[in-house]
């Protein structure tokens, strides 16, 4: 059993073979730019930071259709070129920024399978130089709203039958022993616990030691042995967006799972809104 969609995956080989393509822009997309890409990055990769370049700078949302129009231009992106995003703790981040883009109409935008630990662990080659590129020509499309979720639709469907929720966080976070994981100690919500009836499938579960994905008959059965089976509408959640990302994107490309849709508001709003139920 293969991929449903095998082309959103490229090896760390098929990169290191494509560094100089006009065609193919590679870019790394970190939490922590200064302690990952500014130490040295993939030959000809540009600077995509998770918190200043992805999100908006005023309100808690995602970037704007024309704030993301204006970052993949000044990249050198065109309507044919082909995006491929790689960056730290094992692609969470790099993941976010691939649903960011596929929720702005992003064509071919791909993620390479392992990440930032395993170009390194290859010992492939690393620079700190920082590129640049022509301005290209991409343009960005009305928001893909089938692929997104806010607070309120997950509270109008708790319950439902045809509807599943996941919590990929760890099982601490799920059962409200920690508000946080270790590497975020300061961005916690006010409570512990999780969204009433959501299964917890931890995002580390999809993943081997390498940080590449299991194979498509491991992953279907990790998720159809919990009930998360293809005639349901998922929703993934974690704490902030980035590894339900992570999951939102092994279950539309890899399981190819047709209704999808990610909760980026996750455990940050849930954990600190007025009113709402949780279960620990």
């Amino acid at each position: 059993m293969s991929y449903a969609h095998p082309e959103v995956l490229v090896s760390t080989q098929w990169v290191h073979e494509h560094l100089n393509d006009p065609k193919v822009r590679i870019a790394e997309v970190d939490y922590d730019p200064t302690s990952n890409y500014m130490l040295g990055h993939i030959p000809n990769a540009v600077l995509f930071d998770w918190k200043k370049d992805i999100n908006d700078p005023l309100r808690r949302d995602i970037l704007s259709k024309e704030a993301c129009e204006d970052l993949l231009q000044r990249a050198g992106c065109n309507s044919d070129t082909i995006l491929v995003l790689y960056g730290d703790f094992n692609n969470w981040f790099a993941a976010f920024a691939f649903w960011v883009f596929k929720y702005y109409g992003y064509e071919d935008v791909r993620l390479m399978n392992g990440g930032r630990k395993k170009w390194l662990e290859e010992d492939r080659p690393v620079t700190k130089d920082v590129p640049t590129f022509a301005r290209g020509n991409w343009k960005a499309r009305d928001p893909d709203r089938t692929i997104r979720v806010f607070r309120q639709y997950v509270e109008s469907i708790l319950g439902m039958k045809d509807k599943v929720l996941i919590d990929v966080r760890s099982p601490k976070e799920y059962t409200g022993e920690i508000l946080a994981p270790p590497e975020y100690p300061t961005e916690a919500a006010q409570r512990g616990g999780h969204i009433p009836t959501a299964i917890n499938i931890p995002w580390a579960q999809a993943v081997n030691e390498d940080g590449t994905f299991k194979s498509a008959e491991e992953l279907r059965r990790l998720y159809e042995s919990k009930g998360i089976t293809k005639d349901k509408e998922v929703i993934t959640y974690c704490r902030i967006g980035e590894r339900s990302s992570h999951t939102w994107f092994v279950l539309k490309y890899l399981l190819g799972y047709p209704n999808v849709k990610n909760y980026d508001g996750s455990w940050s709003e849930w954990g600190n809104a007025v009113g709402l139920p949780i279960e620990k």
